[in-house]
């Protein structure tokens, strides 16, 4: 039953007019049509709080966050438990995460505020006073919009946004949530727009600025970024934050070397700010230089030990080994009842990392079950939507389709696209084609994804849009000019080689768009073995989207979509795409970079064979990886774990697995 079929007005007003016995049947009238319903739960567990029913309170309550991880409003409702049952430090830890998951809960940052006075912890209260009075500050409405967008409310909160803009056209405060909605939704243009009109009307907010700033970066408005970002430091000279993102956008533009020297200016102010300790390693890992990246990542947990990043990142180097002492602080932070849900996810995928390099499987797994537990409930991926997404391809991009398409785009043979899954090789393969003077290695370029996007026009509220039915309204004028303003807009990342590549793993999805756009590009499918393939996204907390691979059966079932979609390319773009097995890399690297190179039309160069001694910045997980040879490291990694493997098959299929590994999981 979806949440908004059960009324909850009768309750709330009752509960105004503490008539909580009363509201509570109402509640609970709605509670057994649907155990789940989120509003009822919540309304629930406050009528039994003031009834002073505290277990039935906190029932509700552990319902609702088993259905709503990251409501906020759910975490503050447990901090009035605490508070009422006596537990103020329980109710502290709560408030802090309600504060993290919604920022505009007033009352939270009201308790937090009281309780580090008390304690004088001056930087905290002043922190906590600040945000009150932001809160204070605004309209009640624009407050409740507030509190309603953080909990992915997005129609009633534009609704309302737009209602008070009607009558107040030059609040900026109203602009800026009108932005987050829109850029939630993906219109990138209309949160620009009215962030940089937020602006002009109020230029001395800086905090208005630097949403205006991280818009313009998410459309690759580089310069522009990097322009707003200067106005802030230049506005605010001693506000170290400003600081820090001029070092990440340096950083974003290709200038890690730059940026370390910004973040030991920052670091030479405040050598205790954990997150810019974290930054720096980032940027030394991206050189290449991992015993620098480990130095920073160690000093930013030492400052702060539940700082989870900072052990992720240690992990995410694939090469670090953690002692035991550094295990125990990861399995203790993880007791800790005011942990964020970030935070947890980060200890138990470093975690994981750590038991299994020691062997110890069994905690390995129970690590990555629970941080993919999380991440999943996070992101509501649906198995059913993405089979729906990726079908629509087939039944669009067909060759009569392509037929009455005709032939044309723009002409550019630039482009190399390395495209697939996750953690399927698509790095090596990169990291060996950009060893190649004719070839630049860029990054895992947004701006077909961003295409694709902006052609689902009434894609809103979670309504899957237009896409791909509107390409065939694409003139010829109008791919050519997507596929010059893509040619155009990802120079930027470029050097002075005739070719680059883009190695956005989910740009597979989009095949018949590029095919449109630019017809001359090359396209290469990292293909690797699924069970290696899958297993290993599992294991891996991905900076952002890829959520599929936070549960094995969505994975699982992922890659046979993935294969299925592939597949209905080859037979209606023949010849178009170069299929490379990872494995077929590890046994024959000469033979497959001739292959690549041939299919690329580029003379063959030593280099590619000597890649892992390419400088060159990288910046996916496999970074330390692809720096050494060829090895067999990363193959049958699967197999300690195979009793737990069950759901993936599932997702995956007989078809695509070898008969003797099928049966060695079933047989567990």
């Amino acid at each position: 039953m979806t949440q908004d079929k059960l009324d909850t007005s009768r309750a709330t007003e009752a509960i105004k007019d503490i008539r909580f016995v009363e509201a509570l049947g109402l509640l609970e009238s709605n509670l057994a049509k649907d155990p789940n319903h989120i509003d009822s739960l919540y309304l629930a567990a406050v009528c039994s709080r003031y009834l002073k029913n505290y277990d039935n309170s906190k029932k509700y309550i552990e319902s609702l966050l088993s259905s709503a991880p990251d409501m906020g409003r759910a975490y503050q409702e447990l901090g009035h438990l605490n508070r009422d049952m006596g537990n103020s430090e329980n109710a502290i830890a709560h408030y802090r995460q309600a504060c993290e998951l919604n920022p505009a809960l007033l009352a939270s940052w009201k308790a937090l505020y009281d309780y580090f006075k008390r304690n004088k912890n001056k930087p905290a209260a002043d922190h906590a006073f600040m945000q009150m009075n932001t809160l204070q500050s605004i309209p009640s409405i624009l407050l409740y919009i507030s509190q309603i967008l953080n909990e992915g409310k997005l129609g009633i909160a534009e609704e309302k946004c737009r209602e008070f803009l009607k009558k107040n056209p030059t609040n900026t405060f109203a602009m800026s949530l009108l932005s987050q909605i829109a850029d939630r939704l993906g219109y990138f243009d209309d949160a620009e727009f009215l962030l940089e009109n937020a602006v002009k009307f109020n230029p001395n907010d800086g905090e208005l600025r630097m949403k205006y700033a991280m818009i313009l970066r998410k459309k690759q408005k580089f310069a522009k970024t990097m322009e707003q970002v200067n106005i802030l430091c230049e506005k605010f000279p001693d506000n170290l934050s400003y600081q820090a993102q001029k070092a990440s956008e340096i950083m974003q533009n290709g200038d890690h070397n730059g940026a370390i020297n910004l973040f030991d200016n920052i670091l030479q102010k405040n050598p205790y700010n954990f997150s810019v300790l974290t930054s720096k390693g980032h940027a030394q890992k991206t050189l290449g230089k991992a015993d620098q990246a480990i130095k920073s990542y160690q000093s930013a947990y030492a400052v702060k030990q539940d700082h989870g990043e900072a052990f992720f990142s240690l992990s995410n180097l694939k090469t670090y080994t953690f002692t035991k002492n550094e295990l125990n602080i990861m399995r203790e932070q993880l007791k800790r009842v005011d942990l964020t849900l970030k935070d947890k996810a980060y200890f138990h995928f470093a975690l994981a990392q750590g038991c299994e390099v020691v062997g110890e499987y069994d905690e390995a797994f129970f690590h990555l079950d629970c941080g993919n537990k999380i991440k999943n409930k996070q992101s509501k991926y649906s198995i059913e939507k993405m089979d729906r997404e990726l079908q629509a391809q087939i039944d669009v991009c067909n060759e009569p389709f392509f037929e009455k398409q005709g032939n044309g785009g723009y002409e550019a043979k630039d482009p190399i696209f390395i495209l697939g899954l996750p953690r399927s090789g698509s790095t090596l393969i990169e990291q060996i084609l950009a060893s190649h003077s004719m070839i630049d290695g860029t990054l895992e370029l947004p701006n077909i994804l961003s295409m694709a996007q902006s052609l689902r026009g009434d894609d809103i509220y979670g309504k899957e849009g237009n896409y791909p039915k509107s390409m065939k309204k694409l003139s010829l004028e109008k791919r050519i000019e997507m596929g010059k303003m893509f040619i155009d807009d990802t120079r930027m990342h470029r050097k002075d080689a005739p070719r680059f590549t883009d190695k956005m793993p989910n740009n597979f999805r989009h095949i018949g768009l590029i095919h449109l756009i630019m017809p001359n590009a090359k396209i290469i499918d990292a293909r690797r073995y699924p069970l290696d393939c899958c297993f290993s996204m599992f294991k891996q907390l991905f900076a952002q989207g890829q959520e599929f691979t936070y549960g094995l059966a969505e994975a699982g079932s992922y890659y046979s979509s993935y294969v299925k979609l592939m597949n209905h390319w080859d037979e209606v773009l023949p010849n178009k795409i170069l299929r490379v097995n990872n494995e077929d890399i590890i046994d024959d690297l000469e033979g497959q970079v001739i292959r690549m190179l041939e299919f690329l039309e580029l003379p063959f160069e030593d280099s590619c064979i000597t890649f892992y001694e390419t400088d060159r910045s990288v910046r996916t997980a496999s970074s330390e990886q692809v720096r050494k040879p060829i090895n067999k490291s990363g193959m049958d990694r699967w197999k300690p774990y195979a009793k737990n493997l069950k759901p993936l098959l599932g997702g995956l299929g007989s078809d695509l697995i070898k008969p003797n590994d099928l049966e060695f999981i079933q047989s567990i």
